[in-house]
């Protein structure tokens, strides 16, 4: 009974059942940062974070403009503005993938995109495939609504592709969709043309839809290109989801969406039920939808500095990480993540990937991710490098400090800031 005798109201079951991966370990993480040490957090992929990333220019002064406009101030249809949708379709537009506004609903951010559409194809008490390590949210967005999880296998050995046999395995007549992301968070990887082409195979034979998280899209290193994957099938029907946070470098801005490439009709109930799905928050961001067609249009040289900007800091990273002992580095093809491999048998006092990072924040004050927070299938920890060049010097050196302390018989080495 409550304080005045009340029996306590319970939460529903879906909030119950509502959880995030990452928050669950982060929150229990016993993190003290040694105060003698300036902070660097490799956490949080947010590209914003140290300002060492300029937006465009002219996506500012669009945004702006709509404000002084006051023509982007109410209510956008759910589904978003005719003239965003209109300006999405054409920049994203494939011959092999054609694109209508039709075809493009507006969500808030990317997250909220996923969100549609694994509502829109599982019910609960069926299944979805997700990737393992793969981004959190899917599993909280699937839970939350009663939809079993299966993971398959990403195989770090060959640069996180797809044990596709895995994969296969897991197909059962509960099962409702397939999620792939490709660029990957957590892993950097970019998935080649005849990689994608084996996994879409699995979904054809068991008439299977694919949700396709490429909010890092076109997001490549050079010897590496990113292919949709709608441009690669004529029979899969896929929904994808993309936006502006990563690419445009606005993650709060919260405007991002889907594409409905249907196959012979596979999607016409589903385009009915994503209208409905998108009535529950009444469309993304007007403001930022209002200055959507200008935004796109901003100059190909923003792209390839914000570009050049990663993979000078990916290059850094291979150079600073590569033969620390202990530890076996799995470089990233795009996006900006890489993962730690730890060889637990060359550590001291290091039982798992939790342990590694809680020693590596009370002892040299950087901040990385467990796998664990990601299901990898081992002892990983995963690093964000976009922070500026002499933030990710002092953190690789630390952490090679680190792992000279704790790999066995060696003494500790001084760090930088000592």
């Amino acid at each position: 009974m409550g304080a005045k005798g009340r029996t306590p109201i319970q939460p529903s079951t879906v909030a119950m059942r509502t959880r995030n991966p990452i928050r669950s370990i982060v929150d229990n993480l016993r993190v003290n940062p040694n105060p003698s040490k300036s902070f660097v957090s490799l956490a949080l992929g947010d590209p914003t974070t140290f300002g060492n990333f300029k937006l465009e220019k002219s996506c500012v002064e669009a945004v702006k403009n709509k404000l002084d406009e006051y023509s982007a101030n109410g209510y956008p249809p759910s589904t978003g503005t005719e003239s965003a949708r209109k300006a999405i379709a054409a920049k994203y537009t494939r011959p092999e993938a054609p694109l209508s506004s039709q075809d493009v609903i507006l969500a808030s951010g990317c997250s909220d995109a996923l969100n549609l559409c694994i509502g829109v194809l599982c019910n609960e008490g069926q299944n979805i495939l997700l990737p393992a390590p793969g981004f959190s949210l899917y599993e909280t967005l699937a839970s939350s609504k009663g939809i079993d999880c299966k993971f398959y296998n990403l195989l770090p050995e060959r640069t996180w592709e797809i044990d596709v046999a895995h994969l296969e395995s897991l197909i059962d007549d509960k099962t409702a969709a397939i999620l792939v992301n490709n660029p990957s968070n957590p892993c950097g990887s970019v998935y080649s043309k005849k990689h994608l082409i084996e996994v879409l195979k699995v979904a054809e034979r068991h008439s299977l839809p694919v949700i396709a998280d490429e909010i890092y899209a076109d997001m490549a290193f050079k010897g590496h290109e990113f292919h949709p994957m709608a441009t690669l099938t004529t029979t899969v029907p896929i929904l994808s989801t993309g936006g502006l946070a990563k690419r445009y470098l606005v993650p709060g801005w919260r405007v991002g969406w889907l594409f409905i490439h249907d196959r012979d009709g596979a999607f016409d109930e589903v385009r009915k039920g994503l209208v409905n799905l998108s009535q529950l928050t009444l469309g993304a961001n007007s403001l930022i939808q209002g200055a959507i067609p200008e935004i796109l249009a901003a100059p190909q040289s923003f792209y390839d500095e914000t570009m050049a900007q990663l993979e000078t800091n990916a290059e850094l990273s291979r150079k600073l990480l590569t033969g620390i002992p202990g530890i076996n580095t799995i470089f990233p093809q795009g996006a900006m993540y890489l993962m730690l491999e730890l060889k637990l048998a060359e550590f001291v006092g290091i039982k798992d990937d939790l342990d590694f990072v809680e020693k590596l924040v009370t002892e040299e004050s950087v901040l990385c991710l467990p796998g664990q927070c990601f299901r990898c299938p081992g002892p990983f920890v995963r690093i964000v490098f976009t922070p500026p060049a002499d933030q990710l010097n002092i953190a690789y050196e630390r952490i090679r400090s680190s792992v000279h302390a704790t790999t066995a018989g060696l003494p500790r080495l001084p760090s930088p800031s000592e």
